[in-house]
């Protein structure tokens, strides 16, 4: 965070807010970017291109939210003269708004004064799409406990005094929401190691600054002793049944949140109806095996397609370029795949097998066996040769991942970074 303390220089705080279709929001003054000189009241200098926003339109606090690649950093820093600096942060417009803002309009990225800003807004790719910035864990037993953290009560941080689900924001050095979410454990709660964190919901808070927050919450199994664990952070740690939250002070989302999820159907269902069995298996159990392309761009980026809502699985949310092996090798199929979907042609000799997740979707499902294969090269660019299953081909940075995703596909691509070749989803533990 950066942060403002008085003194003889003289700082200003402009503020660089993108929308969802890349357009920058323009006060009606020569200097176009919303702006103020930090004082003395203003906790950071963030805060103070914030006030900036506010200050000259109708915009609150919770219409903005932190942009995923810059968080609080400033987009960029110029000195104007001796002792007078002024700083540019980005902020990305939290959801639509219902009516034009009065003294304020919006214009492309593009259309941007040519200069340091510009430049940088274009290199880094500010889409102007939110995504999280935080991570929580909803950390339960299986048998129906889930485990809050009774925060410090001190002024200016998140929620003092209240329960809370263990977590915090990202910063620059995490590679994944994943990896923010178990440094924070590391450092809240040392002995803490939850099994199978899973990415379960995107919710919304408010943070200290009045910004919104989007927040990845990820579930996973412990059965441990909450005085065991050496808690590093707050008050204390215990389980609580969802009949309890009522008598908790608790954010009303978090509750909702516990609540939705204790509404599922059991973790331990039992008895699981095994599948029909075709006649020559012998008694094996017959898996479906699935195909997906993981393919980088230059930048590093994933390819990734937002499926057609009437698509029979993963309606409206986004997925490798996939397919079901027919009568051919795996490799085949994804050679035809990748030219039927989305008009790539792929040689087998530049393809890998880069990981494996088994996944089981519920009680009586078929288990499918999907593999990822990496393609290091390839012919074409991605087009809609099947837009009744397909609306959309993107390119993605894997740090800043589209929601919904399919949750294998993401186990898949945080597998493929940390070097690891393979995942389970859906299985009970033995």
């Amino acid at each position: 965070m950066s942060t403002f303390a008085p003194g003889s220089a003289q700082l200003t705080c402009r503020a660089l807010v993108i929308d969802r279709e890349r357009r920058v929001l323009r006060v009606r003054d020569p200097d176009g970017l919303p702006g103020v000189q930090a004082a003395a009241g203003d906790p950071t200098l963030p805060a103070a291109a914030l006030r900036a926003v506010t200050e000259r339109t109708r915009l609150a606090p919770g219409d903005l939210c932190l942009t995923p690649k810059l968080l609080t950093t400033p987009v960029h820093v110029e000195a104007l003269g001796p002792d007078h600096y002024e700083f540019t942060f980005a902020f990305y417009l939290a959801r639509e708004l219902p009516e034009p803002l009065p003294g304020a309009d919006w214009s492309a990225v593009e259309q941007l004064k040519p200069g340091p800003v510009k430049a940088k807004s274009t290199a880094l790719e500010l889409d102007g799409r939110p995504a999280p910035v935080n991570a929580s864990a909803l950390i339960h037993d299986g048998e129906g406990r889930y485990l809050l953290q009774l925060r410090d009560n001190t002024p200016g941080i998140w929620e003092p005094g209240a329960f809370a689900l263990l977590g915090g924001g990202r910063e620059p050095g995490d590679r994944t929401l994943e990896d923010t979410l178990r440094r924070e454990l590391a450092e809240e709660v040392p002995g803490l190691d939850p099994a199978d964190l899973t990415p379960y919901a995107v919710e919304e808070a408010t943070g200290t600054d009045g910004l919104c927050v989007p927040v990845q919450v990820f579930s996973g199994r412990w059965t441990g002793d909450p005085d065991g664990v050496g808690l590093a952070e707050g008050v204390l740690l215990r389980w609580f049944r969802p009949d309890m939250l009522h008598r908790l002070r608790l954010a009303p989302g978090t509750r909702e949140l516990l609540l939705r999820h204790a509404a599922r159907p059991p973790v331990r269902p039992p008895a699981i109806p095994r599948p029909a069995k075709a006649p020559d298996a012998g008694g094996t159990e017959l898996n479906i095996v699935g195909v997906h392309l993981y393919a980088e761009d230059a930048d590093g980026r994933v390819l990734l397609g937002l499926r057609h809502p009437d698509a029979a699985f993963a309606g409206s949310a986004w997925h490798f370029l996939a397919g079901h092996c027919e009568r051919e090798s795996a490799v085949a199929c994804l050679v035809r795949e990748a030219r039927e979907e989305a008009g790539l042609v792929i040689d087998p000799g530049d393809v890998e097998l880069t990981h494996a997740v088994h996944v089981l979707h519920g009680p009586g499902a078929r288990p499918r066996l999907q593999l990822v294969f990496r393609a290091s090269r390839w012919q074409g660019t991605p087009w809609l040769r099947e837009p009744d299953k397909c609306l959309d081909w993107r390119w993605w940075d894997p740090d800043r991942l589209p929601e919904p995703l399919v949750p294998y596909a993401r186990a898949a691509i945080d597998g493929i970074r940390a070097g690891r070749a393979y995942s389970e989803m859906g299985w009970c533990p033995a």
